[in-house]
Formats: C-alpha cells, sequence, structure tokens
C-alpha cells in the first residue's frame, strides 16, 4: 500500500529537519525534495514514490513514524515472517534464506549451527524430483540454541523450502498473501518469535529449546534425514506445518509408484505395425482409479491420485513408451499391504509389456502427540518430516494457516493467525517443559485474540503468561568456525 500523498508531504520536513541525515541518504532525499516541489507541474506520482520509500529503507525511522510509513516493519512478528516469504526458496534454491536466516539468529545472540545437505547423490534427488539447484548454492539445515549447549530437551523444528512457482508477498488489510506465507514459513516465524519472547521473559533458558529449520521437505525430506547426523535426541520435538491452529492427531502415511508401458513405434497409418504403448498403459490406470483401499475412523479413506501420465512423441507416430506416476495417501495398513494391492490389480489385467516401480520413500500412517488442553484436534491427509527424524520423542504438529491454500495461487493467511500461533507455540513449548497431563480437547480461548489492522496500526503482543557430511560449519555468536566430524 502506497503512503496517502499528504502523508508523504508531512513527514518529508520532518526527516529533513528532526535527523542529521549520512551521505548516502542525500540523493533520495534531494529527488524526494524535488519532487514534492514539482507536484504542481505534474510531476509522476510513481516516481515520488519510488523516491520516499528508498529514503524510508536506508533510514532507521522512529517508531511513530515506521508506525505510519511501515507498520509490517514496526512489528518484529510480521517484519520476519515478510523477510522469510520475500526470499524465495524453492527446493533445491534455500541457500539464500537459509543465509538470510542464520545472520537473522546470530544477530540475537542464538548459537547456530549450519549443517551440509549437499553431495552429489542429493543434488542428483533433487534434480530427479524436477527440482533445480545452482552448482554454486549449497543447502544446508539451521539448527540454533541458547548458550554453548547444545543438547536440549526441547526442539521446534520447520522447513526453509517451498514448492513451486514463487509469487511474491502481498498485504491487503488483515491478509498476507505469497508462496511460502502458510507452508512453511508462517509456522517458521511464529516459531522464532515465540523462543525468543519465551527467552525474553526468562521462561526458558540454556539446555530448554533448539530450533532445526531443514532444507528438502517438500521433495522427501533430504534435510530431515541428514539432521539425524547431528548426534542430538529431545524429549519433545514440535513440528511445525499449517494445522489452522489446531493440533494434529495423526496424518496418512505415503507410498509413490510409476506405471511403465513398453510398446513398438511405427507409423501412425500403419497400426498393426506397431504396439501402442498408451493403449498397454489405459486398463493398468483404470483398474489403479477404481481400487478400494483400506480405511480408519481417524484419518479417513486411502486416496490414489494418478498424477502424471505421460507418452508418446506426436499424434502421427504409435507411441513406443507411456508411464504415469501415482501417489497413495495411506490412512490404515501398511506401505506392504497396499503395495501388494496395487501390483494384484495391475497383474488382473492380463496385459504384457507393463511394469510397476515403487519409490523410495514409504512410510504408513503417523501417529501424533495431541494431549496439550485447550487446543482443538485434527487429523490431516499430507505428509510432514515427522517420520523422517529418528527418536523417542514426544512430536507434535501445530502452525497457522490451513493446508487447503498451500501449494495454491491463492496461498496466505491472517495477522490473527500469526499472532495466535506465537501464543500456541509458547504454550507448547512450556507444557513440553512442564507437563502437565493434560487431556484436552477444548476450544482455544487462551490462543486467540484479537487482530490488529496492518494498515496503520503496530502489532501490540497481549500474551506475557503463555550420511555423507563431511563437515559441520558452525556459527558461534558471529563467528564461523569449520569443524571436521
Amino acid at each position: 500500500m502506497r503512503p496517502h500523498l499528504s502523508v508523504v508531504a508531512l513527514l518529508s520536513p520532518l526527516l529533513v529537519h528532526a535527523f542529521e541525515l549520512p551521505a548516502n541518504l542525500q540523493s533520495p532525499l534531494d529527488s524526494l525534495k524535488h519532487g514534492l516541489g514539482s507536484l504542481r507541474d505534474g510531476a509522476n506520482l510513481d516516481s515520488l514514490y519510488h523516491n520516499f520509500d528508498a529514503l524510508r529503507q536506508k533510514l532507521e525511522m522512529p517508531a511513530f513514524v515506521k508506525q505510519f510509513t511501515d507498520p509490517v516493519g514496526a512489528s518484529p512478528l510480521l517484519s520476519l515472517h515478510r523477510d522469510l516469504v520475500r526470499i524465495e526458496s524453492i527446493t533445491g534454491n534455500e541457500n539464500a534464506v537459509g543465509t538470510w536466516l542464520v545472520e537473522y539468529l546470530t544477530k540475537r545472540n542464538f548459537t547456530v549451527e549450519m549443517q551440509p545437505v549437499f553431495g552429489e547423490k542429493a543434488k542428483d534427488k533433487v534434480a530427479a524430483r524436477g527440482g533445480k539447484v545452482s552448482v554454486a548454492s549449497d543447502r544446508f539445515n539451521i539448527l540454533a540454541y541458547i548458550g554453548k549447549n547444545r543438547t536440549t530437551r526441547t526442539l521446534v523444528s520447520s522447513h526453509l523450502d517451498v514448492v513451486p512457482p514463487y509469487w511474491p508477498y502481498e498485504v491487503h488489510g488483515q491478509k498476507i498473501s505469497g508462496r511460502g506465507t502458510v507452508d512453511a514459513k508462517g509456522s517458521m516465524a511464529t516459531q522464532i518469535r515465540a523462543v525468543e519472547e519465551l527467552w525474553e521473559n526468562s521462561e526458558i533458558g540454556e539446555g530448554d529449546v533448539a530450533m532445526l529449520f531443514v532444507v528438502g521437505e517438500e521433495t522427501g525430506g533430504d534435510g530431515m534425514v541428514v539432521a539425524n547426523n547431528l548426534g542430538l535426541s529431545w524429549e519433545t520435538v514440535i513440528f511445525g506445518e499449517p494445522t489452522e491452529l489446531k493440533l494434529a492427531s495423526g496424518h496418512k502415511g505415503i507410498l509413490s509408484f510409476t506405471v511403465n508401458a513398453q510398446g513398438k513405434a511405427a507409423h501412425s497409418g500403419y497400426p498393426d505395425l506397431g504396439i501402442n504403448a498408451n493403449s498397454l498403459l489405459l486398463p493398468a490406470l483404470v483398474a489403479l482409479d477404481n481400487l478400494v483401499l483400506p480405511s480408519s475412523k481417524t484419518l479417513g479413506d486411502s486416496t490414489l491420485n494418478i498424477g502424471l501420465i505421460e507418452g508418446g512423441v506426436a499424434a502421427n507416430v504409435i507411441p513406443a513408451f507411456a508411464q504415469a506416476r501415482g501417489m497413495v495417501r495411506i490412512a490404515a495398513g501398511s506401505p506392504e499391504e497396499v503395495k501388494d494391492t496395487i501390483v494384484q490389480a495391475v497383474n488382473r489385467t492380463g496385459v504384457e509389456g507393463v511394469k510397476l516401480e515403487f519409490g523410495a520413500e514409504c512410510y504408513g500412517p503417523v501417529h501424533i502427540d495431541s494431549d496439550v488442553e485447550g487446543f482443538e484436534t485434527i487429523p490431516v491427509s499430507y505428509g510432514t518430516d515427522i517420520p523422517h527424524l529418528h527418536g523417542d520423542h514426544k512430536r507434535y504438529l501445530y502452525g497457522p494457516g490451513s493446508i487447503l491454500v498451500a501449494h495454491s495461487d491463492h496461498e496466505g493467511l491472517t495477522v490473527q493467525d500469526l499472532q495466535d500461533a506465537v501464543r500456541g507455540y509458547k504454550k507448547l513449548v512450556r507444557e513440553a517443559l512442564n507437563p502437565s497431563g493434560g487431556k484436552g480437547v477444548v476450544v482455544v480461548e487462551d490462543v486467540g485474540g484479537e487482530g490488529d489492522r496492518v494498515e496503520g496500526e503496530v502489532e501490540k503482543e497481549k500474551d506475557k503468561v503463555e550420511g555423507e557430511q563431511e563437515e559441520e560449519v558452525r556459527v558461534v555468536e558471529g563467528e564461523v568456525i569449520t569443524e571436521e566430524l
């Protein structure tokens, strides 16, 4: 939202006379003054706004000025969320947002470790899934904690990567939209602010809570798999994903598969000389599309989606090869049982030249703890990094926003969602460190609140009570140290 012209006119003299400006501000300031003076001659308002914005970004304004010129920037929570979302981090390209976050956390006196998640094998896996990786970029997980003790009782975790395509951060009243606003930079920002506020209020200290932000969650969990090499364990891990501010009670498992059909190419005018691979593939796909798979009371039905079909090179050529890729979301039973059901369905078609392959990533339904009072509970149908992190820990899944808009062209959430999530994460951390043995699934009045307007009003915080890795780079209070493992 652009400042109203009258606001620009009023603030410019204030900035000119109230501050001794450094040299690097003189050029945008002169341009701003020139633009204001020439308004009566029909100056371009877009140019005027550009000059004003350039000056605003370079000058650390007093809070009462910033409140009107940049209300998002005046809020530690909203500005953190905005800065994370503005940095494109499609899977395989997480370096920039990771580098920014390391600097942010280090400036706030966290001890920060950067765990590399890159070698040729990892790069090949990302490329095979359709991701793009710059040769010059390195991917890394981020572990942050208070003081020198990296062994903590509780861990909060989410992921740095987002799905394609990138689209920019926008604010419209109470609504914030853009790629990653929900999945999962909303969780990242609110987890960080929750830990910061607990530390600022002396509710946590060294050895209590660590934060882990990983790469590659959207394409199979590369980062979390590598995180197992950190050599750490926790009593409780709080994972961040969009759950509509409810505690997830469980999520479905995953099984991916590929159906390949091998035919013989020929001229389409002489089909008897070839074997149409597309025709071979179709009976198998019909059989799979009509499969009845196991269901459960808590997670609902298992679902099978045929998501990608490829075959042939031209309309006038009998296709020699065809392929379909699909995924099952498993609500009940084991991956092995579902595999057997799929194999039998394809075999019953009796079509020769059709073969099945199953993906490496597969797991059954995932139970998640949901025993903290003050939260509603909800089962979810998507996959997470929970099964990729080994250990005998309690595990919670919680976060702002809805999965129903994640991965879409209208991904977004509200200011209130973010503020409520900070309170929710703080409550979960407190419970993890001091368990009360609650059983509750009641409505969440204690993690809710009134929203603040983004346009013209600063957020007011109200809650005060509430493996092939060769080296590890550790940033400790601003210093980078390389350690051989």
